[in-house]
C-alpha cells in the first residue's frame, strides 16, 4: 500500500493526479486549503483529506501529523499548490507567490522528511514549470516565450532548483520536477489555452510511481528531461 500525499488537491492538475493514484491502489490525502473544497474533492473520489495550506507552518505541521498518526509513514509527496500571481508586480504580490509557490515546497518537504525516510521507495514530485526555465522563455518555439508572468516563472525556477538541491541532500529519496504541459485549469483560464488536467496529470504519475532505481534530481515533461 503506497501513501501518497498531494498539495492543492481539489482541482485541475493535482484533482486528476489523485484520480489516477486511486486507480492505482495509492491511499491518497487530498490537501487543501479550503476546508469545504477539500473534503468535497476527497468525497468525489474516495480519498482522504487533510486541510493544508502551504504557506502556513501550523497548518503543514498539523496535515503530516495527522498522515504520521494514521499511516506512519508517506511514500508519495506531490507539490501541486500553486498561483499565477498575474497582474501588477509589487513586493506584496511577489511574497505571496513565492511564499506559495517556493518557500510553501521546503514547509512541506521538511515536515514530510521524517515520514518520507520511513517509506522504502520514498518519491517527491514538484508540478514546476518551463515558465521558469531560461532555455525556454528566451525560445520563441516554445509557449513560454509569450507568457508575462514575472513572479511566476521567478517562483518556478526557485521551485525547480529546490528540487536539484533536495535531491543532492537526500539521496536515499528521489525528488524530480516536472513541466506538466500546457493545461486548462482555473488558473490558465484567462490564457483560454491548455490540454486536459487529466492529461498532464499522466507525468505527474509516472514520476510519483518511479521505481527504486528512477532518476532523480532531474526536470522533465512527458517526453522525459528538458532543458532548464
Amino acid at each position: 500500500m503506497t501513501i501518497t500525499l498531494i498539495t492543492g488537491a481539489n482541482k485541475g492538475i493535482g484533482f486528476e493526479t489523485a484520480r489516477q493514484l486511486l486507480e492505482l491502489g495509492h491511499v491518497v490525502y487530498i490537501g487543501a486549503r479550503d476546508v469545504e473544497r477539500g473534503e468535497k474533492a476527497a468525497a468525489a473520489l474516495g480519498a482522504r483529506f487533510v486541510q493544508l495550506d502551504v504557506t502556513d507552518d501550523a497548518s503543514v505541521s498539523s496535515a503530516l501529523a495527522t498522515i504520521d498518526a494514521a499511516e506512519g509513514r508517506l511514500d508519495v509527496l506531490v507539490h501541486n499548490a500553486g498561483i499565477l500571481g498575474e497582474g501588477a508586480i509589487d513586493g506584496p504580490t511577489a511574497l505571496r507567490v513565492f511564499d506559495t509557490n517556493a518557500v510553501g515546497i521546503v514547509r512541506v518537504t521538511e515536515a514530510a522528511l521524517p515520514l518520507l525516510r520511513r517509506s522504502s521507495n520514498p518519491n517527491v514530485v514538484t508540478v514546476s514549470s518551463s515558465a521558469g526555465s531560461f532555455w525556454a522563455v528566451n525560445n520563441p518555439d516554445r509557449p513560454e516565450f509569450h507568457l508575462p508572468l514575472a513572479l511566476y516563472s521567478a517562483s518556478k525556477a526557485a521551485a525547480t532548483m529546490l528540487t536539484v538541491q533536495y535531491a543532492k541532500a537526500h539521496p536515499g529519496i528521489k525528488f524530480n520536477a516536472l513541466e506538466p504541459g500546457t493545461t486548462a485549469t482555473d488558473m490558465t483560464a484567462a490564457f483560454g489555452i491548455g490540454r486536459s488536467p487529466a492529461e498532464s496529470a499522466r507525468t505527474v504519475v509516472r514520476l510519483a510511481t518511479l521505481g527504486a532505481d528512477g532518476p532523480t534530481g532531474t526536470f522533465q515533461d512527458e517526453s522525459g528531461e528538458l532543458r532548464w
